[in-house]
């Protein structure tokens, strides 16, 4: 596991973020006790799938797993500090009734969009990390 630091764009209202990159190993100890699906985000850069699991004593991680075009495999996953994640959550949730309020057909930026935008600079980052 390698830990790195994401800064974001001031604009963005985003403190810097300490995200870790598992390897395979590091991924299933983090999850041997089991996972929770909870949200996927389809984006161009890949799929993330945002996920929690327990280790073998019940240490809750908060992960995304990210795919790219073409793999079956991630190519990538980050473990995030639950307050962080939650920043994650929080606006993949604003956005449902966001829009339940803009159906247009050429959508303004909206939360998912920024939760896009973050995970890119998340993915942007980790990219150099080698695991």
């Amino acid at each position: 596991m390698q830990s790195f630091v994401v800064s974001f764009h001031q604009e963005d209202n985003v403190d810097t973020m300490q995200v870790q990159k598992l390897n395979e190993e590091d991924f299933e100890r983090a999850s041997e006790g089991g996972t929770r699906h909870l949200f996927e985000l389809d984006t161009n850069i890949g799929l993330f799938v945002f996920f929690d699991g327990a280790d073998k004593d019940g240490a809750i991680s908060y992960m995304i797993l990210h795919y790219e075009e073409g793999n079956e495999d991630p190519v990538g996953c980050y473990a995030f500090q639950l307050s962080d994640f939650y920043e994650f959550m929080a606006l993949f949730l604003q956005d449902l009734d966001y829009a339940e309020e803009t159906e247009e057909e050429d959508e303004e930026y909206g939360p998912i969009h920024h939760l896009a935008h973050l995970i890119f600079h998340i993915a942007e980052a980790g990219n150099d990390i080698k695991v």
